[in-house]
């Protein structure tokens, strides 16, 4: 049976198109004398003020907090380096409710929470603008930055020094092109096709150093390959076939997984497999090649990467699977592999990494969990109150498509149409909202202008709902499941809620101008950016939600 090479085979003939990539940090070995030495010289290098030419902000999708302490003892790459040669923050938190893939990434490099990008949710993200054909797509397929208000930690540092460079690197567009607001230039993802594409917002073309790169077709070659355990099996606590992860079909349940023997499909499932994040990662360094990103002692660049598997696996096998174990085993792997490849291009003590997450994420609510509390859980159903309300309406004469409810959160479309008296218009959602309460599952229901006069510093929720909506906007009242609840429909392992479980994530730094250090204070994603701007001695161009985290610099 044909097997995926374990990270640290990559010379293999299995992928050889990253041997290139990954190969730089053998040869920085032949010309040190103590390769050990050559890969550990940035975490002393920490220990000097300076200033890094590279700064390499990594966003894993659906990364929990809690993986690093999990799979700890198994760790041996680039996530225990960082980890343990960095300043950690374990209880680091994304303080706004909807916590999706587009509202996280929006709030990575901005240190503004979504009612200030104007990126509420994923449907509201990058695609469905008027610009931005994607380059290869159908004519209907767009994707660009045009909804995200605001500046990032780019515009800051470009505003410093006109010369700065940048680069955005993911398997999904909106994990590649939200990190850097509406700034133009380098940002890719991956298509369906099996190759890195981008988008008119940013180019009429792709660049030859991407052709090369898709001429190569990595993706294509893993056809009639297999996805199976990097370590032995009695390594793996997790039962290895649990049924509820068959609802979500495409995988089988057990290791080890297949590809499809066609070429073409195995590139399009490429995305649910580890191998995903190591095809990333090696575009990213063929990036960092051609552009000379930290090449230059006088500036300092950006590289933006999002890694995806994590999230693909993690809502097809859920965050207590042998599956998720496997990917982190592996993400540690490519990660290591790709730090000493940037060491060996640019050096370690002029690398800055910063890493987390854009959400967590909560384990099925019809599998009772053995790692996370969810004994509790419902699905959660409130079609049968929204649609009295909507008779309630139209009993009165009011057009029923002036309010529409989406995962709980009710907004007003028409406010013309509701009528003139107030009064009526208050009492219909009183009752709607006495009715949503006395659904199973549903753990507290908020009028919008209620929750700007609630106490922020005591009740999270509606903190994270006012960092989501302002009170003045067409959003009348929000319900909140109780914790590790899901709507009805979802029948995979998901996220989404204000909960901590979907909130929490890792806030790491690590290198040139970091001072080194695990912490137990909480912090927030939105503060990354600011810390990020103190390190590198730029300064913001607007007010920003987040704050410095002054332990953590120089």
């Amino acid at each position: 049976m044909p097997r995926i090479a374990v990270p640290r085979l990559l010379s293999t003939v299995i992928v050889p198109g990253l041997i290139a990539f990954f190969s730089l940090s053998a040869c920085a070995a032949a010309q040190a004398p103590d390769r050990r030495a050559a890969v550990n010289a940035p975490r002393a290098r920490t220990q000097q003020s300076q200033r890094p030419s590279l700064v390499v902000f990594i966003t894993i999708d659906q990364m929990r907090a809690d993986y690093f302490d999990r799979f700890a003892g198994q760790l041996t790459g680039g996530l225990k380096r960082l980890r343990e040669g960095g300043a950690f923050f374990k209880n680091g938190f994304h303080d706004h409710a909807i916590t999706e893939t587009a509202p996280g990434h929006a709030a990575t490099m901005s240190g503004r929470f979504p009612v200030r990008t104007g990126i509420m949710m994923n449907s509201q993200g990058v695609n469905g603008v008027p610009d931005g054909q994607v380059i290869g797509g159908r004519a209907s397929e767009t994707a660009s930055p045009a909804r995200f208000r605001g500046t990032v930690l780019t515009d800051w540092m470009r505003n410093a020094n006109p010369a700065t460079k940048w680069l955005s690197v993911s398997r999904k567009d909106r994990g590649a092109i939200l990190p850097l607001g509406k700034n133009k230039g380098d940002v890719y993802w991956y298509s369906g096709s099996g190759e890195f594409t981008s988008s008119s917002y940013y180019m009429d073309t792709l660049p030859s150093w991407v052709k090369a790169f898709n001429a190569q077709k990595i993706p294509h070659s893993y056809a009639g390959k297999f996805w199976s355990l990097l370590k032995a099996s009695s390594l793996y606590a997790e039962p290895d076939s649990v049924g509820v992860e068959a609802l979500t079909g495409g995988f089988d349940v057990a290791f080890p997984h297949p590809f499809p023997g066609e070429p073409a499909r195995a590139a399009a499932i490429l995305p649910n497999y580890p191998m995903m994040d190591e095809l990333t990662l090696g575009f990213a360094l063929r990036g960092v090649r051609e552009l000379r990103l930290g090449a230059d002692a006088n500036r300092t660049d950006m590289l933006a990467v999002s890694l995806s598997t994590t999230d693909a696996v993690g809502h097809r096998f859920g965050p207590d699977s042998r599956e998720i174990h496997d990917q982190i085993l592996r993400l540690d792997q490519y990660l290591g592999l790709f730090l000493d490849s940037l060491n060996a291009m640019r050096g370690g003590g002029r690398l800055l990494v910063a890493l987390t997450s854009d959400h967590g994420v909560a384990p099925y609510p019809t599998l009772k969990s053995t790692l996370y509390p969810n004994g509790a859980a419902k699905r959660v159903s409130l079609d049968l109150p929204w649609r009295a309300f909507l008779r309630r309406l139209d009993d009165l004469g009011i057009d029923t498509t002036a309010v529409d409810i989406d995962d709980g959160v009710v907004v007003v479309t028409k406010p013309g149409a509701l009528g003139s008296s107030a009064a009526t218009t208050d009492a219909l959602f009183a009752d709607l909202a006495n009715d949503l309460r006395r659904v199973q599952g549903v753990l507290r229901v908020d009028q919008m202008r209620d929750l700007a006069r609630a106490d922020t510093v005591r009740d999270h929720i509606a903190r994270r709902w006012l960092h989501m909506f302002a009170p003045t906007s067409n959003v009348r009242l929000i319900a909140t499941l109780t914790p590790y609840s899901y709507w009805l429909p979802v029948t995979y392992a998901s996220h989404g809620s204000p909960h901590d479980t979907d909130a929490q994530v890792p806030v790491l730094f690590w290198g040139a101008g970091v001072v080194p250090g695990q912490h137990e204070d909480n912090v927030r994603v939105v503060d990354m950016a600011p810390t990020l701007a103190a390190i590198l001695g730029v300064r913001p161009t607007e007010a920003l939600d987040g704050r410095v985290l002054t332990k953590v610099v120089r």
